[in-house]
């Protein structure tokens, strides 16, 4: 980030452009960009809010850790279809990107020097619920607890992995973080895993150069060109996952890198699970539930001194 010479005003700060055209194709030749241009044209392009302002960029400059950074601007999409377009104007202007779920996160991965999506005020719904299949189809903003209460209510089932913030967390951000949680041995010892990426069964993603995929078990969805080079790193890399990913059921940190294995069933939609919107964005996840228990009791145990 640089200031620009001569101007005084909040919208005045410019960011340096990326030149990897991996990131923007080439598109864009100039060095730097306004941010004022930038929120101008991300008004221009969608319906929700564009927050450029000092008090949006303080109230979001901060999670629940100890790191502040305030991002270039803030953006609330209204739409699906919006985030599209955030992308692509972000993209022209070689702007990074960051997504932000509840704000609960511990480690700084909601803040960054970046244009910061939210989707909680808006892309929180719950799309589907299928009772038979137990599964539920939601948006990335919607929250935890919300998804339990209905599929409890309605259908008697609950989703496993079960973290201390629960009414609060966003799913999206459940799955940037891969998230566990305390009680979610049910799944662990019930269901398919203590991990959300265990429970996933398929995600609506959108890459940096505006790539909509539907991801699926197996690798499905993938472009043959994405699975080739996806096969080839897991292919160079893969003693090294092997003999030092730890074999611990709630592994969480890094990239799942070990989802790309051959034995793993090539799982790239579980591979971008714990990626904190560094890969992808997700658009819309599919989730496994389990059935509810009964009841709940707490048991303490206790053990004699030595």
């Amino acid at each position: 980030m640089q200031r620009a010479a001569g101007r005084g005003d909040t919208l005045s700060t410019t960011i340096r452009r990326r030149t990897d055209t991996r990131f923007h194709g080439g598109a864009v030749q100039a060095d730097e960009v306004d941010r004022r241009s930038l929120a101008a044209e991300l008004r221009a392009a969608i319906e929700g809010e564009v927050r450029f302002d000092a008090g949006s960029r303080a109230l979001y400059a901060t999670d629940a850790s100890n790191y502040r950074m305030p991002p270039i601007g803030v953006v609330v999409p209204r739409h699906v279809d919006e985030l599209v377009e955030i992308h692509r104007v972000c993209r022209e202007h070689g702007a990074p990107i960051v997504l932000r779920g509840g704000g609960t996160s511990l480690a700084g991965q909601g803040c960054n020097t970046a244009v910061l999506i939210d989707c909680s005020k808006y892309l929180h719904h719950i799309l589907e619920i299928d009772p038979d299949r137990r599964v539920a189809r939601v948006q990335p903003g919607c929250v935890l607890d919300h998804l339990r209460g209905v599929a409890s209510e309605r259908h008697g089932l609950t989703f496993g992995p079960d973290p201390s913030t629960h009414a609060y967390c966003t799913l999206g951000g459940m799955l940037g973080n891969n998230s566990c949680g305390r009680h979610s041995v049910q799944s662990e010892f019930h269901g398919p895993g203590p991990r959300v990426a265990d429970n996933l069964v398929e995600l609506e993603v959108l890459t940096y150069r505006g790539e909509r995929l539907r991801l699926g078990r197996g690798g499905a969805g993938v472009p043959d060109a994405i699975a080739d080079r996806l096969r080839a790193l897991a292919d160079a890399n893969a003693h090294e996952i092997r003999t030092r990913y730890p074999q611990i059921p709630r592994r969480v940190s890094g990239y799942n890198l070990d989802e790309l294995l051959p034995e793993q069933g090539f799982e790239v939609a579980r591979s971008l699970v714990g990626t904190e919107s560094t890969c992808v964005t997700i658009l819309e996840a599919t989730l496994e539930l389990i059935p509810k228990p009964p009841c709940v009791s707490l048991l303490v145990v206790g053990y004699p001194d030595k």
